[in-house]
Order: C-alpha cells, then sequence, then structure tokens
C-alpha cells in the first residue's frame, strides 16, 4: 500500500471491504462509522506510522503542498487531542522547534511536544501559553470540533465560533509573518471568518486534503501572511 500524505493517492488501496463480523447491539449509525473506520487507509496508515489519529495526514498534506512548518519554528496547536497534528508539526521543525498542544481536556505526554491542559479562551490563558512557546508563535494550528449534536446546521455555527474564537487568539500570539489553518464546515456562515482573516492576513484561502473524507462537508481555512498588530 502507498502511504498516505506525500500527494500519492491511496484511494482504492483496498480492493475488498471489510464487513463487520456482527451488528448486534449497534445503531446504524454506529455501524456505518465502524465499517468506514475498518476500511479507510488513513486510519490504517495512522495506526501503522504510529500517528494518534488519521487527521495527522491532514496537516501533513497541507505542508507538503504549501511548504508551511520549516525547521526551528514555535507552534501552537489548539484542541490538541490526541495529538495527531502535534506529532506531524514535531516532526518538522525538529529539536530546535517547539510545539505546544493546549487542549481543555487531558492528553499523553507526546515526543518533542509540551502538552498544557487549558481552556484557551479563559482568563490569562494568553499570557501562560506565550510563557510556555518563549515568545509569538510563527504557526497557530486548530482541528477543534465541537461534540456533533447530529443538527447540521447546530453543528456548522458551533464549529464556526470556534473557529472565529480560534482566529482570534491567532492575532493575539503569532508572530508577523506567521500562519493560521483551522477547521470549518461548509455551511454559508464562513463569510464572517473569512472576512476576520483578510484583514489580518495576506493570503486567505480554503484548502480541502486528500486525507478529509470527499463526503464531509469539512473544509480547513489557511491564512498565511500575518501582518501583525
Amino acid at each position: 500500500m502507498k502511504k498516505p500524505g506525500g500527494g500519492k493517492s491511496v484511494r482504492g488501496a483496498r480492493d475488498l471491504r471489510t464487513r463487520l463480523k456482527t451488528a448486534e447491539g449497534r445503531t446504524i449509525s454506529s455501524q456505518r462509522w465502524l465499517e468506514r473506520q475498518l476500511n479507510d487507509p488513513f486510519v490504517s496508515a495512522a495506526r501503522a506510522l504510529g500517528y494518534r489519529s488519521r487527521a495527522a495526514f491532514k496537516l501533513k498534506q497541507m505542508n507538503e503542498r504549501y511548504k508551511l512548518l520549516k525547521k526551528g519554528m514555535r507552534v501552537l496547536d489548539l484542541g490538541a487531542t490526541p495529538g495527531g497534528w502535534s506529532q506531524i508539526a514535531a516532526e518538522v521543525v525538529g529539536p530546535t522547534g517547539k510545539v505546544l498542544a493546549v487542549d481543555i481536556n487531558p492528553m499523553d505526554p507526546l515526543p518533542g511536544v509540551l502538552v498544557m491542559q487549558q481552556d484557551f479562551l479563559a482568563e490569562g490563558a494568553e499570557a501562560a501559553i506565550k510563557t510556555a512557546l518563549g515568545g509569538r508563535a510563527d504557526a497557530v494550528l486548530s482541528d477543534m470540533a465541537a461534540p456533533s449534536t447530529g443538527h447540521r446546521p447546530t453543528d456548522h455555527l458551533r464549529i464556526m465560533a470556534l473557529a472565529e474564537a480560534a482566529g482570534v487568539f491567532a492575532g493575539e500570539v503569532l508572530a508577523p509573518g506567521g500562519f493560521f489553518v483551522c477547521k470549518v464546515l461548509q455551511g454559508g456562515s464562513e463569510r464572517d471568518l473569512l472576512t476576520q482573516l483578510k484583514r489580518s492576513f495576506s493570503i486567505v484561502r480554503h484548502v480541502k486534503p486528500e486525507a478529509s473524507r470527499a463526503d464531509s462537508a469539512e473544509l480547513y481555512v489557511l491564512a498565511t501572511g500575518f501582518k501583525g498588530g
């Protein structure tokens, strides 16, 4: 099997789909989710490479396309649990850089990553994060998503509220020239976030990496060239 990431397609990596041996006691939505996981080549590759989530490949692919992360960078990963994005960032920035994984929930330690259990919206969080980073960040990452309610319009509004909050926070902690990437959902209310980011960044674009499932409304907003402020 070709490795996911690296610009090579992994669709069709399995000709025969794995089906659940039993559906007893599972809801239909649970059955579908489990079958999708069993047949997802990015899930298999994440296990093989020791990544904590298939989402690691989303950042890996964006980085390979846009050359975002560099050796020695300071990187802030908001809502980092379980740590897939932090792992990719730490691989690239190396020992001369710093990766700070921040999440309101506890997260298991990761080599090359400083983990902080912290609500980034809480009073005093900005100062604590800057202190832990040793200065301003060169990159702010956010793959955050609020727990799903199953009601798509509500889920859209909740994830956009998180994205907007992360964007504001990025403006407070980024160094000039830095970049910000965050998850959004298609649904019509991205305009406010894009307007907000276009004031502070040179280039703002939508990105959908191959590892983001084709049937998902998930997109990423990538803002580069922070102007400072």
